[in-house]
């Protein structure tokens, strides 16, 4: 920095103002600054200026699984809601695998982020008390932690079920089906809540059956779509949910286009997420729309509070409602 300043015959601070707050500057100066690095090739070291701070400029995000559009919504809201903070973001994908997320939950404590945005598929609160014991802040989404532990920003996810299942009942479909896996995962048994209870308020005269798709995606989805495809006609339900969009997605085409078994005339199908491929297969997929960039947002909101507060920071937990979105699958 003392080069740069010599070179654009500024002082050290002029340049520090430049680098983290140019509008202190006027666009001449900042111009001759700028100009004096690029001759330079001078290049911040963050790693330097974190040991002196505890922390950078950056905020690390660990996703379970970015296939998933609803994660990659997530993303984007934490992004405008990071650099709006000054905040960069740092994307980690987990894959769903639990050691990897250890390993990243490590690396950005090791890099010394501000703090770290989390959506895990289990419980991870080891992870989570062993990097906020190193000073690192950390807000769950979509996933509620033990009390006291930390912040968090959450979907009604009993209400996604709800409204789902609510929407065919109303519709007139009486044989429900619910598609579902790894109930050990905090979401999905929360729906599960959700699809029963209006099940039980519909009365008597609607049946649910519970199908175990063993996992959560497109494949999944394609082995349950055949095994409902060989089903004698009189055993097929005439309504259902999936616990995710990509399994509803994969359903439907096992049904509807492969077997021929018309969607939503026989049975109409409804999606739990309401992600990016829902409004563009073949059968437009009614979903229960899950506010993934707001999630995103409400997290990096509460990660600076926590930031801003210290001491005085009190944990918060956002509960955002779901809203159904209607279309072709499962027409009102």
């Amino acid at each position: 920095m003392q080069d740069v300043a010599d070179a654009a015959g500024v002082s050290v601070g002029t340049v520090s103002n430049v680098l983290n707050h140019p509008s202190k500057v006027s666009p001449a100066t900042a111009q001759r600054v700028r100009e004096a690095i690029g001759r330079l090739g001078f290049v911040r070291n963050d790693a330097a200026r974190s040991l002196v701070s505890g922390s950078t400029n950056s905020v690390g995000m660990v996703l379970a699984d970015i296939e998933n559009s609803l994660f990659i919504d997530m993303a984007h809201g934490a992004q405008d809601a990071a650099r709006a903070a000054g905040q960069n973001l740092l994307l980690a994908n987990t894959a769903c695998d639990m050691t990897l997320q250890d390993d990243y939950l490590d690396l950005f404590d090791e890099s010394r982020v501000t703090g770290v945005l989390l959506a895990p598929m289990e419980d991870s609160s080891a992870g989570i008390a062993r990097i906020r014991s190193h000073g690192r802040q950390v807000v769950l989404l979509n996933y509620a932690p033990k009390p006291g532990t930390c912040c968090s920003v959450l979907v009604n996810n009993e209400h996604v079920g709800y409204l789902a299942a609510r929407h065919l009942i109303d519709t007139g479909r009486t044989r429900l089906a619910y598609v579902v896996a790894h109930d050990d995962y905090q979401p999905v048994r929360d729906r599960r809540r959700g699809v029963r209870a209006a099940v039980e308020e519909a009365g008597p005269g609607v049946s649910l059956e519970e199908i175990d798709s063993v996992g959560l995606t497109a494949s999944h989805g394609h082995v349950v779509g055949q095994d409902l495809a060989r089903r004698a006609p009189g055993e097929l339900p005439d309504g259902l949910i999936a616990v995710t969009d990509e399994l509803a997605n994969a359903i439907i085409h096992e049904l509807h286009t492969v077997a021929g078994i018309r969607v939503p005339d026989r049975i109409a199908v409804v999606g739990c997420e309401n992600n990016r491929t829902a409004g563009a297969a073949a059968v437009p997929l009614t979903a229960v729309d899950m506010p993934g960039r707001t999630m995103g947002q409400e997290a990096i909101r509460l990660l600076m509070d926590e930031v801003a507060s210290g001491s005085r920071h009190r944990h918060a937990t956002v509960v955002l409602e779901p809203e159904l979105i209607v279309r072709a699958s499962a027409p009102s």
